[in-house]
């Protein structure tokens, strides 16, 4: 006999434990990529790592602590053939994660996306649909 919880919807309990499903917009892409990125309020560029992406944001890994809500001007790089292309947006941190890597100097926060030319979202969308392959 399947119970769902009242509280969360998508937690469904069984005599066999609890199944967690994850509901989620668009799906994710486990990836390893390089990108710059500069806060709206100052002008100088440090670099991260993004872990994984999708339509709606990214997952990254940065050097500083960032407040939830901030803006960052981002971009991506990765290789598309034999050259080297970016993929540019301005994304909005929307959580952190300020126990993973801090002893390595790393924090983890989820981005998604405010603004994203047409063109660098289909170059993001190609990107996607080649790494799911």
């Amino acid at each position: 006999m399947d119970k769902t919880n009242r509280n969360n919807p998508s937690v469904s309990q069984t005599k066999m434990g609890v199944l967690s499903i994850e509901k989620r917009k668009y799906p994710r892409f486990f990836v390893e990529l390089p990108l710059n990125y500069s806060r709206a309020e100052r002008k100088d560029t440090l670099g991260g790592m993004v872990a994984n992406a999708s339509e709606g944001g990214l997952l990254v890994y940065l050097p500083e602590k960032i407040e939830i809500g901030s803006l960052l001007k981002i971009e991506i790089f990765y290789v598309r053939g034999l050259e080297l292309d970016t993929i540019k947006a301005v994304a909005k941190v929307v959580w952190c994660d300020l126990a993973a890597r801090e002893s390595w100097g790393e924090h983890r926060y989820g981005l998604q996306f405010q603004y994203i030319d047409q063109n660098d979202f289909s170059r993001l969308s190609t990107l996607l649909k080649e790494v799911g392959n």
